[in-house]
């Protein structure tokens, strides 16, 4: 038995609450393993028995998920004392042995190791991961305000012809093509029409940057936008479509026309806002170094970007300006949502704080990080409610590019993502198939419809809440960073030029709205011998009803195969094949 590959932790990922309820543990073993056991039961059960000794009762183990070197073992149920003291028993061929905190031992060791138990302590139902019930039911839209809509509006800055480039040329930031709010509100009908009910914003806030992660002042949105009154405008018709905004918090770093920053530049150490930055240096003179970059760590900033100087979030002041500011935007704009730049360089002191202030402020706040790895640390309940989810995106590129890897591989590196968080946290983890920040799936799919929607597909039917980056729902293309942020082309959309993949994109939402077995975390695959470029799976608890199933034709051949008569969607499937890059979404 490979006893090295058994691992458990009462932590998060492999002890935890799903409700107010039920306890959900897991267990990771090699693949060798052929049973699981739990044995478990109150720790003070002995004494309500007036027993000598704690002895917990056997219960058998499901299999939740397959990965490539690992088996996922799960157990669920409903201590009704909200408590649970446990250990494993695990079983290769003729050879079993019993898992305890700190010690695996042969199944045939009768010395009681009561002391060596696991524990879930308490169910407090206020540590009880949750995030608010309305994002499970959200379909995320991404907006660049800059390059959205433009509806007009008296800013003295030049501006770019709309649309001039279809692919925005590598520039410089103070490129406008002056999107502003008033332009999104005016395009709420056609987002509501696709079934959009959840917008994240990138930054409003004023900056000399079209992107504006360069912030300068978080009490100002930047004039080319509009005002507040713009913005209040914006939320209160998007909140008449029952559609949630969410702004772009960049908290991590500011632009260095930020008042702090400006007053240290000018006193140096004399400056009350010092603490507020890393610097390392006591020469003066290095801030007016002409060099961009800050290789030289004269002081820290985003990357090495010298114009967006690194915030203190360790500093009481700092967490307490944001705080403010954050409270702010909730009490007087009424948004739903904030998204946190940079999110795994923020202080864990300055995330906890926020959360303690703003939750109370209003019911169902919405708190999402940008992290691009494993997020645990972040997700324990005082922190992110969700985060946006990279190892998902690269789970699906991964799969895209390497034509040699199989269903199987897919299954065990998704199912590696999803087991790194509890089930609530993956109900809604933040998915995506591209951002600002990456190549325009369009373009990685260069072109083909067919596949775009296989892949919008799997962005819809796969656990998460899915995001749809402005643009991808009529195929806009675009490469890396600035090549990705091209204008939407509101002349064409409007004379009717993308009303086909639009229908078929908005038909995918309507089901991703309407099925509610999309929107929780179960998930069983299934392979097809011979066929291993085909993805298919199904959504849903066999035993709650009904499910759903999604069939992808990800290989080079047709693949035979019957939906049955409840087919919900299909792209190049005739009732008995699935072409090359075909689709097929049906009821079970």
């Amino acid at each position: 038995m490979n006893t090295s590959a058994v691992r458990h932790r009462s932590t998060v990922d492999m002890c935890y609450a799903a409700d107010n309820d039920t306890a959900v543990i897991r267990l990771r073993t090699g693949r060798d393993i052929e049973k699981a056991y739990i044995i478990c039961d109150d720790p003070f059960i002995h004494w309500l028995r007036r027993k000598e000794k704690w002895d917990g009762t056997r219960h058998s183990m499901t299999l939740a998920m397959e990965l490539e070197e690992h088996l996922i073992w799960e157990f669920r149920t409903k201590p009704p004392y909200k408590r649970l003291q446990y250990y494993f028993e695990v079983v290769s061929g003729q050879e079993s042995c019993l898992v305890y905190d700190n010690v695996i031992c042969p199944s045939g060791v009768k010395d009681n190791r009561t002391k060596d138990c696991f524990k879930l302590p308490w169910m407090n139902p206020s540590d009880v991961i949750s995030a608010p019930e309305w994002v499970k039911d959200t379909v995320w839209y991404q907006i660049m305000p800059d390059r959205f809509c433009r509806a007009g509006h008296n800013d003295s800055r030049k501006f770019l012809r709309w649309g001039q480039s279809k692919i925005i040329p590598h520039g410089p930031w103070d490129e406008f093509y002056g999107g502003d709010l008033k332009g999104i509100a005016d395009r709420l009908p056609y987002l509501h029409e696709l079934g959009i009910n959840g917008i994240y914003l990138t930054p409003i806030f004023l900056s000399d940057s079209y992107h504006r992660y360069n912030t300068f002042d978080y009490n100002v949105i930047d004039p080319v936008l509009g005002t507040e009154e713009d913005m209040k405008e914006l939320v209160r018709r998007a909140h008449e479509l029952d559609i949630r905004i969410m702004l772009d918090g960049v908290f991590n770093h500011c632009g260095t026309e930020f008042f702090a920053w400006k007053d240290v530049l000018q006193k140096g150490r004399a400056s009350q806002y010092y603490n507020w930055f890393f610097i390392n240096t006591d020469d003066d003179n290095l801030f007016n170094n002409k060099r961009m970059d800050t290789a030289d760590g004269r002081y820290f900033t985003f990357s090495f970007v010298g114009v967006m100087p690194k915030l203190n979030t360790n500093h009481p002041e700092v967490i307490q300006y944001f705080c403010d500011i954050c409270s702010r935007w909730v009490k007087e704009w009424d948004i739903d949502g904030i998204r946190f730049d940079v999110g795994d360089e923020i202080s864990h002191t300055f995330l906890r704080e926020l959360r303690r202030t703003l939750k109370p402020l209003k019911n169902g706040l919405f708190l999402l990080g940008e992290i691009w790895f494993d997020s645990l640390p972040w997700l324990n309940g005082s922190e992110y409610d969700s985060v946006m989810n990279y190892p998902t995106y690269n789970c699906v590129n991964d799969f895209d590019r390497e034509k040699g890897l199989s269903s199987v591989d897919f299954m065990h590196s998704l199912n590696a993502c999803r087991a790194m968080y509890p089930e609530q946290v993956t109900e809604v983890l933040f998915n995506f198939i591209d951002t600002h920040d990456t190549k325009r799936i369009s373009q990685e799919c260069k072109g083909n419809t067919d596949l775009l929607l296989q892949k919008l597909t799997m962005l819809l039917t796969l656990p998460g809440t899915p995001c749809i980056y402005y643009g991808t729902e009529i195929a806009l293309r675009g490469r890396h960073e600035w090549e990705n942020r091209s204008c939407m082309p509101w002349d064409e959309i409007d004379s009717g030029q993308y009303s086909g993949i639009f229908g078929e994109v908005s038909m995918l939402i309507r089901l991703r709205h309407q099925c509610r077995q999309l929107k929780d975390a179960s998930m069983e695959f299934i392979h097809h011998e011979g066929s291993p470029r085909v993805l298919h799976y199904t959504r849903g608890d066999a035993a709650a009803g009904k499910q759903i199933g999604v069939c992808l034709n990800c290989g080079n051949e047709e693949f035979s195969f019957d939906a049955g008569e409840k087919v919900l969607f299909s792209r190049l499937y005739d009732g008995r094949t699935i072409a090359p890059n075909g689709t097929v979404i049906y009821e079970i």
